[in-house]
């Protein structure tokens, strides 16, 4: 694939119960093998189960604040410069900031062995929400790691 082709950003979809696209995204990247029903009722048991106990209106500000601490602001890349390889901090964009929020929200979820996914996932939506848990963690190593290198950031092109 290209590197240097324009991105071609498709329309955002909407989930059925209420109307966001942060829920429909988090939907797909639940779903295995097509199966969207099972994903959707994972994520609305998630997120019913996450807000249990707490006094919101909105039942998606729990959600909206766990994607918000887990996204990261700066991360290293892999520049090769004159046969040296050096990890280059970089800006995230807003879209890859989302992306890897929820990536790491899911993977840590499906790695808490020996629980349904729906209360895992509301687990890890709750810690993140309160600045803790593994995507908090995530987040911060690579934060640190971006520390790290900072002086290679002059071969940023």
């Amino acid at each position: 694939m290209s590197r240097r082709k324009r991105i071609h950003v498709k329309p955002d979809h909407k989930d059925s119960r209420y109307e966001s696209g942060l829920v429909a995204r988090l939907v797909a990247r639940i779903m295995v093998s097509g199966k969207k029903s099972l994903a959707e009722r994972i994520v609305y048991a998630a997120i019913d189960r996450a807000n249990q106990g707490s006094d919101n209106v909105d039942p998606l500000e729990i959600l909206t604040r766990a994607v918000e601490n887990a996204k990261p602001r700066v991360e290293v890349k892999s520049r090769r410069v004159g046969g040296a390889t050096y990890q280059v901090p970089l800006e995230v964009t807003t879209e890859r900031q989302e992306s890897l929020a929820m990536r790491w929200l899911v993977n840590f979820a499906r790695n808490r062995r020996g629980t349904p996914m729906h209360v895992a996932l509301a687990n890890e939506i709750r810690d993140a929400a309160g600045n803790t848990g593994s995507a908090i963690r995530k987040r911060d190593d690579v934060h640190k790691m971006a520390q790290a290198n900072r002086a290679f950031a002059h071969f940023r092109w």
